[in-house]
Parts: structure tokens; sequence; C-alpha cells
């Protein structure tokens, strides 16, 4: 090709601007210029030209101009038009045509004179409303490839049967509902595409067409293959995913050249162990089915890339399964394992292979142990209903079964935060719950969320004496959400306490109307979801260039690859909604009656092998010991262990230091500690004491000004002698000393609990006794900076402080509603100036919950990105070197408003890249983030630049979706219908450069 120019309208007119020298050019691209038509003399005046593109145009028919260019064009592509007819004569005049795309139009028909193209190659007719193809096509006697997919066939064309060259053949999303038994004579095909084409069988010429090697059968009704299914032996892909399969097909035990096998979502209930025989198999795809375990064979495809075995029923993997070395993509969660454990298996192959050596040299060992959470409102009564069940009294009242008599007149406990409790529930079959006591204070809703995870059964807490039907959403509505977005597919009892308070009948109403609200709860949401599934469906029907054609249209310009990832989350939050146990369960915490009944109904539900299938996990005995030794004398006693303190442990407990890593993993995994192998300042230590850590915890969020100042009065009281120091008692203050430190240190108090602000000696003070040493402080507060909870004011990256006070900012803790940035946001500067600039703003919309805590640990997660900030109850105003950012949380004002969190920025249009270098990185960290709340529905947008320029209330909104993939091809503009159909710059949609950001997937 000697030239290749591709011509664009004037910005003045929308006519084509054409170069004088037209002769020379070979190959000419017309693309994205919305033409209905070309100047007339434009085909003689290109006497050169081979190559012909006019995809993307409002082309209703061939231009008359393509027919003077047939006696010397080989290849044109209209693809992308709203062609509804060809033309016969321009048909006709393109004898040298050998590659033509006529794809994603509306034609209903093909004309006859396609037939005559005799040295055509490759014919692309796919995505329109063909019902037949014609006749004269099986005269295309050297067509390599043909792809008719996505049109209106309702059988397969025989006159594909006489184009003996075909390699290529693509008629999926047709309804075929069959294939014609001399299929066979396809001979020299190589892939072929029958994907979603209604099939019930295959024919058995099916299996003469001895040159296959890629062939997807994907989305049809198939229950099984021929026999003779074996003779394809140059099959190198084959895709069987979304059919009827129960049985593993013996057919393809055979096939020894496969090299990729999908079989997702069929009924597969096990995998047979002549599977070695596929030795150079790189994929292989066996999720969604109903597979109860693996063969052993099965470690011997050792050339294993990817093995995806989520959602099915397996419990154990077999030994030797760290030969399969190579496996990178490896997806194995919704699965009952217990050996290995599921925390062992989501961290990989390589951990798998640490396991099962660890099992190898010493003994298995099996801990019945679950982890119970008490969630609910202030005061639901669930520190009272802890301490009366795990106390040895439940099991029998000593006042001969008078309710007055079981439990001597006490004040109730009182909740002293988040607490812990061990509680051998039935010591004859060895169950443990390890029984969490979720304050209910709004100001532990930071920190409540470390505490949920998979596997724990979640124990709703309801003051039935207090509950009112209005008070649902907050008393039980919410945790629900809650939960769900953290945990899906959660169990959870719900219980209702101070049932001696409430009348027969108005225990029953109340119960009643529990019960009724979730249901109608879970009804909405799910209705929901459908709704908006039916929405990606309906969108993705429609076709991407219908798609891109109209801003109206739902999923604006978004990719087919991007809604069938969204498709399938929606999918997943609906196939994984809350287990909630009815009917909700009074209890008078004075009878003991009521808590026998409540333990055994905790004891069954544990019990449950499909509830809790990972309830009896086996374990190395080297790992419990490993586990037990952590917690005794003298090491139980200390705040954390180095390293090499674990490693003494280890290798008491049978584990040489190269074994160890893995034994810690499990247990950071389980939460049984904390250890952080990813954390450069935190990796040397191991947090054991998890007790101290969650007391430590309670100190910081408990916010009672008059507890925290007590707290640091007292620990004033050894104030001022070095760590070790062996100096005489200090002399005592006199009353105006005294007076003066109570008034700073009631000024530190005032600035926490207003601005979140605290020097490290004040933190320090308040957290006596539990940290003595100046090493112990330090790490605290790198593993409070690793939660997220808390970062250092003054110490830049790398930097020492070199001896000034280091401040640490709590961002739960600040009252000011918003920085001083609060007119950036709504369109002008500090100034009171409009905007010139330009506006980026992501916005993040959580219809149905918004994560507890989210805003104030996204706060500390972007601190080591910017610079200059100042914070906002809601707000956060700050800079990305020299360019602004501001983050902004806004709390839903009604129950149909969604909760709100958007990043923004700007720049001039000239180096608007600026203001995507700057909040990209926020745009991730936020996106890490919320891969923490696996069930959680929300929508990304990019609001219009325009739209926010001009001050619109309501600025229209771009999928977000779109920031996960790259620009479209030739696409500079797109249109903002709010604005006159104005057209918006590429440049403010999408990121500078592909950046690889999933907003909407886990």
């Amino acid at each position: 090709v000697k030239s290749r120019t591709t011509l664009g309208p004037s910005p003045a007119s929308p006519q084509l601007v054409l170069p004088a020298n037209l002769g020379d050019i070979e190959a000419l691209n017309l693309g994205n210029n919305g033409l209905e038509e070309v100047p007339e003399g434009l085909g003689s005046a290109l006497g050169s030209l081979r190559v012909l593109v006019l995809r993307r145009n409002r082309f209703a028919r061939l231009p008359p101009a393509v027919a003077e260019l047939g006696h010397h064009l080989t290849e044109l592509d209209v693809s992308h038009n709203r062609l509804t007819a060809l033309g016969a004569e321009v048909v006709s005049a393109l004898r040298e045509l050998r590659k033509l795309n006529l794809s994603h139009n509306q034609l209903p028909a093909l004309p006859a004179q396609l037939g005559a193209l005799a040295h055509l190659e490759e014919l692309d007719v796919s995505f329109n409303r063909l019902a037949h193809l014609p006749d004269s096509l099986s005269c295309l006697s050297r067509l390599r490839t043909l792809d008719v997919d996505h049109n209106q066939l309702t059988a397969f064309p025989r006159q594909l049967l006489q184009l003996a060259a075909l390699e290529e053949l693509d008629v999926s999303s047709n309804r075929l509902r069959g294939l014609p038994e001399d299929i066979s004579a396809l001979r020299a095909l190589k892939i072929l595409w029958l994907s979603g084409a209604e099939l019930g069988t295959l024919p058995a010429g099916f299996c003469e067409l001895a040159s296959l090697e890629s062939l997807m059968l994907d989305n049809n009704g198939l229950q099984a293959l021929p026999a003779q299914f074996s003779c394809l032996q140059r099959l190198k892909m084959l895709n069987l995913s979304s059919n009827l399969f129960e049985e593993f097909p013996a057919a393809l035990l055979p096939l020894a050249g496969l090299e990729e096998l999908y079989l997702s979502r069929n009924q597969l209930t096990s995998v047979p162990s002549l599977i070695s025989g596929l030795g150079r198999l790189l994929t292989l795809w066996l999720d969604n089915n109903r597979i109860r375990y693996l063969p052993d064979s099965i470690v011997e495809l050792t050339g294993l890339e990817e093995l995806v075995l989520q959602g099915n029923q397996i419990a154990v993997l077999p030994d030797h399964f760290g030969q399969l070395s190579r496996v990178g993509l490896w997806k194995i969660k919704d699965n009952p394992l217990i050996q290995p454990p599921y925390e062992v298996c989501m961290k990989g192959i390589p951990y798998i292979a640490a396991y099962q050596k660890e099992l190898a040299h010493s003994q298995p060992a099996v801990q019945p142990r679950l982890k119970l959470l008490l969630m609910g409102h202030k005061a639901a009564g669930k520190t009272l209903l802890r301490h009366c069940l795990t106390e040895e009294r439940v099991e029998g009242c000593p006042g001969g079964g008078d309710k007055e008599k079981c439990y001597p007149p006490s004040p109730p406990p009182v909740s002293k935060g988040i607490e812990v409790t061990s509680w051998t529930a039935d010591a004859s079959r060895g169950l443990r719950f390890i029984v969490y006591d979720l304050a209910g204070d709004e100001s532990y809703e930071v920190i409540q969320p470390f505490f949920l995870s998979p596997g724990a059964l979640y124990v709703l807490v309801v003051n039935l004496a207090t509950y009112e039907p209005s008070h649902f959403p907050t008393t039980v509505g919410s945790f629900l959400h809650r939960v769900g977005a953290r945990v899906p597919h959660a169990v959870v009892c719900i219980v209702g306490t101070h049932a001696d308070l409430c009348g027969e009948r108005e225990l029953e109403e109340k119960c009643l109307d529990i019960h009724r609200q979730i249901a109608l709860q879970e009804k909405h949401d799910a209705e929901g979801l459908s709704r908006l599934a039916k929405v990606v469906d309906e969108a993705l029907a429609r076709d991407f260039e219908l798609r891109s054609a109209s801003p109206h249209a739902a999923y604006y310009g978004v990719s087919d690859k991007n809604l069938r990832r969204r498709k399938a989350h929606f999918q997943y939050l609906l196939n994984h909604r809350l287990q909630i146990l009815s009917p909700v369960l009074p209890v008078c915490c004075r009878d003991p009656r009521h808590l026998r009944r409540l333990r055994d109904k905790l004891l069954s539900v544990a019990e449950h092998r499909e509830i809790f299938p990972n309830l009896h996990r086996v374990l190395p005995r080297s790992w419990q010991v490993l586990e037990e030794l952590h917690f005794q004398p003298p090491q139980a006693q200390r705040l954390w262990l180095s390293w090499w303190d674990s490693a003494r442990l280890g290798l008491q407990a049978g584990l040489t230091e190269d074994r160890l890593q893995s034994a810690l993993s499990y247990l950071h995994e389980s939460g049984k500690l904390l250890y952080f192998e990813d954390s450069p300042a935190l990796k040397e230590h191991v947090f054991h004491n998890l007790t101290r850590l969650i007391d430590i915890l309670n100190v910081f969020f408990q916010r009672d000004p008059s507890l925290l100042l007590h707290k640091l009065l007292l620990g004033t009281s050894g104030e001022g002698k070095a760590e070790g120091e062996s100096s005489p008692p200090m002399a005592r203050s006199t009353p105006s000393q005294e007076l003066l430190r109570a008034t700073q240190l009631h000024q530190y108090v005032e600035g926490f609990l207003l601005h979140g602000l605290l020097p490290a000696h004040v933190i320090r003070l308040l957290l006596k006794p539990h940290v003595q040493a100046q090493q112990d402080l330090q790490l605290l507060l790198e593993l409070l900076e690793k939660m997220g909870l808390c970062y250092c004011l003054n110490k830049h990256k790398g930097k020492p402080l070199n001896g000034s006070t280091a401040w640490y900012k709590f961002p739960c803790y600040v009252q000011n509603e918003v920085p001083h940035a609060e007119a950036w946001i709504n369109g002008t500067n500090l100034a009171g100036q409009s905007f010139v600039a330009e506006q980026l703003q992501i916005e993040y919309s959580f219809p149905f919950t918004f994560p507890p805590g989210l805003f104030a640990r996204y706060s500390v997660q972007i601190n080591s990105h910017v610079v200059h900030r100042s914070d906002g109850k809601f707000q956060i105003f700050a800079y990305r070197g020299k360019v602004p950012v501001v983050v902004s949380y806004r709390p839903a004002k009604g129950v149909l408003q969604p909760d709100t969190l958007s990043i923004a920025s700007h720049a001039s249009l000239p180096n608007i890249w600026t203001a995507w270098q700057a909040i990209t990185p926020l745009v991730e960290e936020l996106n890490v983030l919320l891969q923490e709340w696996p069930g959680l529905h929300y929508t990304v947008h990019i609001l219009c630049s325009k739209c926010l320029k001009r001050g619109s209330p309501n600025p229209h909104a771009f999928p977000g979706e779109l920031l996960s993939q790259p620009r479209p091809e030739g696409v500079a503009e797109i249109i903002c219908p709010k604005n006159g159909s104005e057209r918006v710059n590429v440049a403010l949609v999408y990121p500078p450069t592909p950046t690889v950001i999933s907003p909407c997937s886990k």
C-alpha cells in the first residue's frame, strides 16, 4: 500500500474535503463520518483504490460510486451502517472483491448477485435480519470465512454445504434447532461457531468434520455427544458451557490434542479419572456444576494454566494438588471446602501445596469451631444475651422452674464495646463458638465490618419491648443489607429479646411483622436486581453500534464484554441472597427454657452440613498446635510477637521455618491472628492477642469525653520516666499544675472528638496499660493505618519527623460538615469566579446500602496520593501535585434516593489528561476497598463536563463501564442529550490511556 488516508468532515461543512492526488490512493478510510452519500465521480477518480472502508456511517444503500470501483476493489467494509438493501447493480460490479463486511446493518435479504463474486474469500453478514440466504451463495467456491451470526435463520442453510473451501463458519444465535446429516460435506472446516443455536442433538455426520480445531457449542440444549465425536482428533478448543450435560461426555476423553475445554454451567456431578489422558490441556473450566469430588488423576494435568471450579460441591481436593503449579487463573469459591479449608484454597495453588505437604508431615486435626456474631441496634440486649448464653446456669434453674428465681436480681451487664467470648456449647460434641458481641453504637460502625466474614453464624438481636413496625429499617433492615453486602449468602438468625416485657398477642404480632417486612424487603431487592438485569439483557440485544448511536440508550457506548460482566454480577447477587432462618425466635434472658431452646437452635444450625459444610475443616496437627502455643503463657499476655518469636513456637509445633509462612497465613485468613505478609512495616510481626487489640479499638471508638479524659489523667500518673528507667518518684504536682495539665488534656479530647486529631504521646497515654514500649505504640499506629482508621498528618513518605511531634488524624471523628472547598464543588473557585476549566467527576451511587465506615477508611487510603488536604465530615479537598481534587460523600435524603460518593478534578482542555492522572489513582483505591463488599450493588457514572461547567443541578451521567474499556476506534466525541445533542470531547469521558479499572466486578 503506497498510502493510507483517513478523510473526515471539515469543521465548517459536513462535506468531504478531498486531496488532489486521489489517483495514487490504494486504501481509503471514510469511517466514522456520519455520511449518507459520497461525492459523485469519486469512484472514477480513485483509479488505484484496492481497500475502501465506509463503516460507522449512515448509508441506507451502497453508494453508486462503489460500483465505479468494481474492476479493482478487493476489500469493502460497509459495516455498522443502516443498510436495508445493497443494490443488485452495485454488487454485480464488485467482481474482483475478496473481502466484504456487511455486518451490523438492517438487511432483510441478500441479492442473488452476491453469488457472482467468484473471488470472494471472506464474507461477514452478522447482526442483520436475514431469514434465509440466497441459493447463489453456493457458487462462492473460494469462500474461506463466513459469518452469519445474530440473524433470523430458522434452519441450517443447505447452500453452505456446497462451500468446499470453507474453513471458518459462524452461525451462532440463530434458531437452527438442528443440523443436517450431510454437514460432513464441509471437510475443510477448522473453526465452527454454533453458540446459542438451540441445538438438542448433533447428527452422526457432524463427527466427520475431521479438520475441526475450534468448536463452540455453548448455550444450547445438548445432553450428550455422539459416540463418534472422539473422531475429531484435531480439536484443540471445545466450548460446551451452558448445556444440559449430567455426565462428563466420555467421547471427549480420547481427544488427546485438546488444549481448552469449557464445561461451565452444566449439571455434572463427577469428573472421570481418565481425564488425565488429556495431557495437553491448558484450560479447564468446570464451574457452576454439581461436582462433589475431583479424581486423584487430575493432578497429572501438569500443563494446566487455567482451572475454574467455583460453584460446585467440592469438599476435599486430591492429594499432590501442588503439582498443578502452572495454574495462573484459579477460581474455587462457593464450594464447601474442608480439606484444605476455604481460607487456604482462596490463597492459591502454592498455599494448597504447602497445606498438603504439612498434612503429610503431621496428623490431621478436626476443629468444630464456629464464629457467632451478635449484631443489633444499641440497647437491643446483645450483651445480656451473650452473658446468659455462655454461663453454665443456662443448663438448669435453681429455683425449681420459677422464672423469677432463675437469675437473682443483679444489674444487667454493661457493654464495653466489641467483646469476644469463647463458648463451648456442647462439650460432648466438642463444638465451640467464638462469640463476638458487636457494639450497637454508631461510633463502632467503622470497625464492625472487619468482623463480618464468610462461614459465620449471624444473630440479629431485636428488642421486642421497644420494637415498632416503623423501626424496622433501622433495627432490622439496615443490618440485613449490611451483612448481605459484606458476606453474600450469609446465615442469619433473628432473635427477639425482652420477650417477658410483651403480652402474648403483642409478642406474636411483632414477630410476624418482622418476618413480613423481611420478606417484603428481600422481594423488593430481588425484583430491583431482576429489573436491572433485564435492562442489561435488553442492551445486549440491541448490539453495541445501536447503543453507541443514541445517547438516550441504556449503557450508551458500553462494550458487550462489560455488559456481560455486569450481567454476571447481577446474577451472582440474585443467586447469593441471605439465608434468613425463620421464624423470629423470642427470648427472655431470665428464662432458662428460652435460652436452652435458643442454644439448641444454634447447635442444630451449626451442625447442619448443608448450611455450614466448612465446620469440620481438617487442619494439620502442627497448625493447630501453633495456634494453641500463641495463646499460652508467657506470650499470651504480650500485644504482639516478632516473626522470630512465632518461628520458635513453630519449631515447638514441629514446623520448620520454611513451613511457618503458610500456617501463619491460614491463621490470619481464618481470623485467629493478624499477620500482614504483604506489608513492609508489619510483616516482621504477628499480632496474636486479638482480645487486647479489640480492647484498644474500643478505647478509640467509645466517644465518651469524660471516659477519655479519665484515661488520660490516669496515664499521666507515670509520665516523665523513660522506658526501663529507675528514677526516684516524681515530686507531687501542685494544684495549679494539676489544673493546667487537666485543661491541656481536655483540649486534646475536644480536638479528638471534633476534628479527629491526636498527637502520638497523647495516644500513648490513652492506651495505657495496653501499650508500654514506644515500639508497641509505633507498631500499633502502623496497624491502625493499615486498617484504614487513621493516618499521620506530618510524616511524609520516607522522611523521618526529626524530633517533631507526630499528629494522627482519625477521619471518622471529623465533625465539621465541609472543608473550605465547598465552592469548588458548586462550580466556582475559592474567589467566587466561575470555572473556565473542564471538570471531571466520577460518581458512585449506592441504592441499597452504603458500607459503614467506607468514607472514613477511603480518606485514610488516599492520603499517600494527595497533599495540602482539608477534611470535612463528608468532603475532602486536596491536591495531586498542582491539580485540585475533591472527594465528596452525600448521604441519601430519602428512602428512594441513593447515597453517592464522587471524585472530581478540573483542568484546561489542552491539559485535561492531568485531571485524569489526578483522579485515576483515587478511583483505583476506592475500587480496592469496594472489593471487600462482594454482595454490594452500586453503579458508577461519569458526569458530563459540559453540564457541570454550566452548573446543571442534574448533569447527564455517562456509564462508568467506560472507565474499564479503551476508547472505541475512531471515536473522538460523544453526545450529551441534555445539551441539545452537543458533543462532548471523548478525552473528558475516557482516561487518556487504556486503564484497567473494574468498578462493577467481584
